[in-house]
């Protein structure tokens, strides 16, 4: 495992074991060593518009609401109800007055207090003033609403970010989006075999040729940050889809990628379901303005090349658990990005085993390390 787990240089690099793909231990493993210090993504602004409003989302097993509360603040919430687990929300909604669970009907404020119990007066030493929906930290950026379970072993926010505001422009910013489309598939696959897909372009030529007649493979760009990565190349397409432009494929650490087209944002993050499955949500925003016939090609054309995807990441997740896989050499010009992430899942995953040799809770995962 410490052989597995040691910096490799890019130059000489090679993808990370099977068994960090196919052991049941790793769905766990993930989840205390990564997702829990993380910054994930939960919603954009444009859902959140007035006092009431939510989203849900799955924290890679955390079951979490976004709410703007009656004084403007979006909060992010645990949506487990304090009584006995029940869902305070089950789906999204506008508008709401309280947050009422679906079990047994305990309802709560927009800001997580509980507000009243049908039939617990009679309850010894019970007050509602002491139950409270508990909160995560959140940041609003670009009007993406991010969220961490334990922001004081998260990466630093701004370094989290850093660079992509200058890169975008103020012509490409992404709070100005609305009119969202939410499209979500199943797949047959771990989590990282999705993101390892993500991270590269060099399987474009082979897997998406729809997608490979409208990017410039000969100009496309991996570069590459602490905490994210971008992929970008020049675009040209019918007006009725794109137009030209720049095509620019954002990760961030772990789970969250922002695919940002002319006229379009997508948001992609995976979410694990298990060892070998994760749900694969797009969220979809276009300028208010837009017609819907080009919304629909896009849409359509987005269903498409993820269904391509789909087929070869259940291709590879069946290669990873046949016992036949070695782990390959990266390819340093097309798969930096990979590599970037396969180091950033090294440093977490030998943090946490530091943390666990030593008894602590944990700290931050140091990409450096």
């Amino acid at each position: 495992m410490q052989t597995d787990l040691a910096p490799q240089p890019a130059a000489t690099a090679t993808a990370l074991p099977a068994r960090f793909y196919v052991e049941p231990a790793m769905a766990d493993l993930d989840r205390r060593a990564l997702f829990g210090r993380a910054w994930q993504w939960v919603a954009h602004v444009s859902q959140l518009r007035a006092a009431g409003d939510h989203v849900i989302a799955n924290l890679a097993g955390l079951p979490v609401i976004a709410v703007r509360g009656s004084d403007a603040v979006i909060r992010v919430m645990h949506n487990v109800c304090r009584h006995r687990a029940g869902p305070i929300a089950q789906c999204d909604g506008l508008a709401a007055k309280s947050l009422r669970c679906r079990y047994h009907g305990w309802t709560y404020t927009l800001e997580g207090q509980l507000r009243s119990a049908p039939e617990m007066k009679g309850a010894q030493d019970f007050d509602v003033a002491d139950v409270q929906l508990p909160q995560l930290a959140v940041k609003v950026w670009q009007g993406l609403v991010f969220a961490a379970v334990d922001a004081a072993n998260a990466p630093d926010f701004d370094a989290f970010v850093a660079g992509i505001d200058a890169r975008l422009g103020a012509d490409r910013g992404l709070d100005a989006y609305g009119d969202h489309h939410r499209a979500s598939y199943d797949i047959a696959c771990n989590w990282k075999v999705y993101i390892d897909n993500y991270l590269e372009g060099y399987h474009v030529p082979h897997v998406h040729p729809g997608l490979n007649r409208l990017l410039d493979y000969r100009s496309y760009r991996t570069e590459l940050s602490i905490w994210h990565s971008l992929q970008w190349s020049p675009l040209e397409s019918d007006a009725a889809l794109y137009g030209n432009g720049d095509a620019l494929y954002y990760w961030l650490w772990p789970n969250t990628m922002l695919n940002i087209l002319p006229g379009r944002l997508q948001t992609n993050t995976v979410v694990p379901l298990g060892v070998d499955h994760c749900r694969v949500i797009f969220d979809s925003y276009y300028a208010e303005s837009d017609d819907s016939a080009k919304r629909d090609a896009d849409l359509a054309f987005s269903d498409e090349v993820q269904h391509e995807d789909i087929g070869i990441c259940e291709d590879v997740q069946r290669g990873m658990a046949s016992g036949s896989y070695v782990p390959g050499r990266l390819n340093p010009l097309r798969e930096t990005g990979v590599h970037h992430f396969h180091e950033l899942l090294r440093a977490a995953y030998r943090g946490h085993a530091a943390d666990a040799a030593t008894g602590q809770a944990g700290g931050a995962v140091d990409a450096r390390a």
